[in-house]
């Protein structure tokens, strides 16, 4: 399990449960880049747009806890 923080939104990414449906980069090219590391720049979204976009995640990889 990998996190990555931004403001008040930790994003969980947990491989073993990823699929590579490819539906977080289409939906924000911006913030993740799947071939690079770190994978993950959530900087580049608004809080609202990522927790919009990791509730479309179809295997559950991606999820957030706002702290």
């Amino acid at each position: 399990m990998k996190e990555y923080k931004v403001d008040n939104l930790t994003i969980i990414w947990q491989p073993e449960k990823c699929t590579h449906a490819g539906v977080c980069s289409a939906t924000l090219p911006n913030v993740y880049f799947p071939k690079e590391r770190p994978w993950i720049r959530p900087e580049n979204a608004t809080v609202e747009e990522l927790k919009n976009q990791i509730n479309l995640c179809p295997s559950g990889a991606l999820s957030f806890r706002e702290d």
